[in-house]
């Protein structure tokens, strides 16, 4: 293999970048050669070859300069004692940021478990979302990494080939960054069923040595019919790749019927030509029914564009043929990356195309933040990495779908307006129910009705997770609305009973001191804290009262009236004595969970803050507890942290959250400390109760490297 050097790197995007840019370079490959010297990889190589080589991949992805800088650092936190303050400091904000963002993803050592995978997922999509560049260096990153597996044990290369095909491959797809995508593919089936793909590789070598001749032929018949047409093109000839013929093969198709084999593509220069070409081959060669596409006046969702057809050739052998511009193969090539702008009045940015196509990723990501990792990657799947099946509009617009999705996942599609009020569909002009499956090539038309709104039962038919948190987003909005206006005309009610007068009570400076006391930010979250019933009328308006009493003075008239004494039925987690109308938060401080023995503090104006009884911010105090218990009619998840001091020696977080995926335990994050012998872990779980908790510590301290498991 060829040694990389930053000269090579230099040389490839000699006039692509200035000088200025070309010192930067420079400058970034000096500090990670300071930074990484001595260091060696399994192979015995210098380990700062790793980085020229991710950067000289790159090269060919039509990245900008600080992609390379941010390439040659992408290993200088998890491999040195460099900070990313220091990154920021010698190279700037954006650098950093993606430099730090490479580096946790990477520091993830992870097995194949389908939760392991799922927080990869979550942290390679939040990467991207954050910073597409993240993306570019975490594909280089793995390509170089897969091509030198060879030094890498059995185990850790099966594991890091599947995390490259179930993560990493499918992202690279949907984004059209082909040309690193099917060597990743190539080289995980390598990893991953080594007789298969050793096998198929000989039979490929045989049988482009036997239709060499047959291969060459064919070239020269169809260069013979553009120059006579005065076609200007050019035009290259390949065997498909090993894991797309065992692809195929796995599916159940015989050797002798992979028809695209033998493929041909052909790059012309205008668009009418890629017609005209394909139009004379079809005139002299025999085509292959079914096998004729045009993604070019119906592109795929990551921009693709090819006329494909599959002809009888030369001697009657099958041919794949691909015709396209020169921009189509850019596109074809790099995806999304050949979007990336140099220049734009002076500012690096993504052009449109591409920045809409990101979107998508950040959308997901920002309305299933709250779902589990495992959740997360399921719906993950559905939307963005399972089969996918083109349908149109009356128009002829092209619509991406996962398999066997309704005309719902079609609508909200379209748009959320059009999903909330869709009363029917007609499919290739026949009326179809909502939960009909579309398929490929489907003409769908959506009947809408202003009156129309979502069932609830649309949420067990859709395929899409966008439209099912589209129709969850709906009714959450329906049932504030009615908390909203069943909170006003309580309200209302209150203060006519009462008799006093709506513009005294509700006055601007009452409005104001209402939402200081309660933290709310207007009068409809006053509105709608009573519609909710998480504070009665009466309380609202004792709070506007001359006397301007706040949260904290009220509680504090009922502790020293002895009201405490009495705990009263609610349907908040924890029962505070003599009241079901005041705020309750656990504290930050201690985090207990049900089950926990507890006191409650009676904090300035913001309700009552509940701790375990032995918290420390509790002991200097000796006024304003109020009695607190855990409501056992109501069940909920808690959010505590445990800490686990483990031997040194290996990063054992993988261990950790083997033994959380076992439990059924959901870690949040993690925090790692160096101490004087070992290393610290700080966990941030969610856990239903005390029992629960106390179980799975127990099981963390079973471990032979853990020293001691206890609670912040």
């Amino acid at each position: 293999m060829e040694q990389i050097t930053i000269d090579s790197i230099l040389d490839s995007l000699r006039d692509r970048i200035t000088l200025d840019e070309t010192l930067k370079i420079k400058e970034a490959y000096e500090f990670a050669l300071e930074r990484h010297k001595g260091k060696k990889r399994l192979s015995g190589e210098d380990f700062i070859t790793h980085p020229l080589a991710v950067a000289f991949i790159l090269t060919n992805l039509n990245v900008d300069a600080m992609t390379i800088e941010a390439a040659l650092l992408h290993e200088v936190i998890n491999h040195s004692l460099t900070t990313k303050e220091e990154i920021e400091k010698c190279f700037g904000e954006d650098i950093a940021k993606i430099v730090d963002s490479i580096s946790k993803i990477n520091k993830l050592e992870l097995s194949d478990h389908s939760e392991s995978s799922a927080l990869y997922l979550r942290k390679v999509l939040v990467g991207i979302a954050e910073d597409v560049r993240v993306l570019f260096i975490k594909l280089a990153d793995r390509l170089h990494n897969m091509r030198t597996a060879e030094y890498l044990s059995e185990e850790k290369r099966k594991q890091k080939a599947n995390e490259t095909m179930n993560v990493l491959v499918p992202i690279a797809h949907r984004l059209g960054i082909n040309s690193i995508k099917s060597e990743l593919e190539n080289l995980s089936l390598k990893c991953l069923k080594p007789y298969a793909y050793a096998d198929i590789l000989e039979r490929l070598d045989k049988t482009q040595e036997e239709l060499k001749d047959v291969l060459l032929e064919m070239q020269d018949s169809i260069s013979d019919i553009l120059i006579d047409h005065d076609i200007k093109f050019y035009i290259k000839s390949r065997v498909k790749s090993v894991y797309s013929i065992y692809n195929k093969l796995n599916n159940g198709k015989k050797w002798n019927n992979i028809y695209d084999i033998l493929a041909m593509r052909i790059i012309v220069d205008k668009v009418s030509d890629c017609y005209t070409a394909i139009g004379l081959i079809h005139a002299k060669y025999r085509p292959i029914p079914g096998r004729f596409k045009d993604y070019i006046a119906m592109p795929k969702e990551n921009l693709y564009q090819s006329l494909h057809t599959g002809v009888f050739g030369v001697d009657g052998h099958r041919f794949e043929i691909q015709i396209r511009t020169w921009e189509m193969d850019e596109i074809a090539e790099k995806g999304i990356a050949s979007h990336w702008s140099y220049k734009e009045k002076g500012v690096k940015k993504v052009q449109n195309m591409m920045e809409q196509k990101l979107e998508v990723f950040r959308s997901f990501i920002e309305t299933n933040r709250d779902l589990s990792d495992a959740e997360f990657a399921s719906s993950m799947q559905q939307d963005f990495l399972s089969d996918f099946i083109y349908v149109f509009t009356p128009k002829g617009d092209v619509v991406e779908l996962p398999k066997n999705a309704t005309p719902i996942d079609f609508a909200y599609r379209i748009h959320s307006d059009i999903g909330d009020h869709v009363v029917g569909a007609i499919v290739n002009d026949n009326i179809v129910p909502l939960n009909f499956e579309l398929s490929d090539h489907d003409i769908v038309k959506i009947k809408t009705n202003p009156n129309g709104s979502p069932s609830k039962e649309w949420l067990s038919i859709v395929k899409t997770g966008h439209a099912r948190n589209k129709i969850k987003s709906y009714f959450s909005k329906q049932e504030r609305e009615s908390y909203l206006n069943k909170g006003k005309e309580i309200l209302e009610k209150e203060i006519r009973k009462r008799k006093l007068a709506f513009e005294t009570v509700l006055s601007a400076e009452n409005v104001k001191k209402i939402c200081n006391d309660l933290k709310l930010k207007d009068l409809s979250e006053i509105y709608f804290v009573i519609g909710s019933l998480r504070y009665t009328a009466g309380y609202i308006i004792s709070l506007s009262q001359e006397e301007k009493k706040n949260v904290q003075d009220l509680l504090i008239e009922r502790v020293i009236r002895g009201e405490q004494k009495k705990l009263q039925s609610s349907k908040s987690e924890i029962l505070v004595a003599g009241t079901t109308d005041v705020l309750v938060n656990l504290a930050k401080c201690c985090k207990p969970v049900w089950g926990d023995s507890i006191k409650g503090y009676v904090t300035k104006g913001e309700g009552v803050s509940v701790h375990r009884t032995d918290c420390v911010n509790l002991l200097n105090k000796n006024d304003r507890f109020i009695d607190v218990l855990w409501n056992h009619a109501v069940e909920s998840v808690y959010v505590t942290d445990i800490q686990v001091e483990v031997m040194m020696g290996k990063n054992y977080l993988l261990d950790l959250i083997a033994k959380a995926t076992s439990k059924n335990i959901y870690i949040e994050s993690v925090q790692t400390k160096e101490k004087e012998n070992g290393f610290l872990y700080e966990m941030t779980i969610r856990i239903k109760n005390k029992e629960e908790l106390e179980s799975f510590m127990g099981a963390l301290d079973t471990l032979p490297f853990v020293k001691e498991v206890y609670r912040k």
